[in-house]
């Protein structure tokens, strides 16, 4: 009787001990993989370190074609020149999360690390400007603060008149356009950052229109004087949708001063900015 007590309790130390030895990397990759379908990927990331079961789950195709847009495989030819079947498909999130440029560099897209949306950048060396080859008027200045390395900026001129177009597949869903502009001429001196406001004139004087159209028929137009002189300010153009059954989408963006009673000059035109419109209130305060 009591050597059957003992038996007994014996047994059980011994599930009990085995019950403590059970961790995390006994845990079913595939569990983990099903797991992290829900978790943003920077969080993805911070678990994959944890163990090697993790990092096995990280890794899984499945969980990453979740976090990517629906046109990755348009994103990765168009822009990286690779077939889509030749990279797992995190390799393909990591290379689209960091900035690529495309159509001889003026045009750069990336995608939120955070949440997978496409943001997109066009530099103004691929708008059409008014007497941007008339060194009186316009010169492209290099700058450190442009994602692009150059601005075109503005001297003087009567009629101000900035266009770009742009065709590209979007992922259905809401997107913001802003030109990214600088009263002043930014650069730098002895290491420190000036900024020479001399040739600032005529932006108080009549504001400046923005107009957005696309090949969906939308078209959207404001005004908006031109403000914070030593600054660079993202200006909202205005919205459009994807839907799906838009796969390739053409946009034009513009904005123009074209009242040619007084001169304008003094102008930084660094690009335009395509965010989902869900980043608008907080990338541009």
């Amino acid at each position: 009787m009591g050597a059957g007590v003992s038996s007994d309790l014996d047994a059980q130390k011994g599930t009990t001990n085995f019950q403590l030895k059970t961790g995390l990397n006994d845990v079913p990759e595939s569990c983990i993989s099903s797991i992290f379908i829900y978790l943003d990927p920077p969080e993805i990331c911070k678990l994959a370190r944890l163990n090697k079961a993790f990092r096995g789950a990280s890794l899984a195709d499945f969980v990453w074609e979740t976090k990517l847009p629906s046109n990755y495989r348009y994103l990765v030819e168009k822009v990286l020149g690779r077939n889509p079947d030749s990279l797992s498909k995190k390799e393909t999130f990591a290379r689209l999360c960091t900035p690529n440029r495309f159509d001889g560099g003026n045009k750069e897209v990336w995608l939120d690390k955070n949440s997978g949306k496409l943001c997109l950048s066009v530099s103004a060396k691929a708008m059409k400007i008014t007497g941007i080859d008339d060194r009186r008027y316009w010169n492209h200045i290099p700058t450190e603060e442009s994602r692009f390395e150059t601005a075109a900026y503005l001297q003087q001129i009567w009629w101000f008149e900035v266009v770009g177009e742009l065709e590209f597949e979007f992922p259905p869903g809401s997107y913001s356009v802003f030109f990214r502009l600088h009263l002043g001429k930014p650069s730098k001196r002895f290491g420190r950052r000036v900024c020479n406001l001399d040739q600032v004139h005529g932006w108080n004087t009549k504001p400046v229109r923005f107009q957005l159209s696309t090949s969906t028929g939308h078209q959207i137009s404001s005004e908006c004087y031109l403000y914070e002189p030593g600054n660079w300010v993202h200006y909202h153009a205005g919205d459009f949708v994807i839907d799906d059954s838009n796969p390739t989408t053409k946009i034009k963006f513009s904005m123009m001063q074209i009242d040619c009673t007084h001169t304008k000059g003094g102008l930084c035109v660094d690009s335009i900015f395509i965010y989902p419109s869900e980043f608008r209130q907080m990338r541009f305060k």
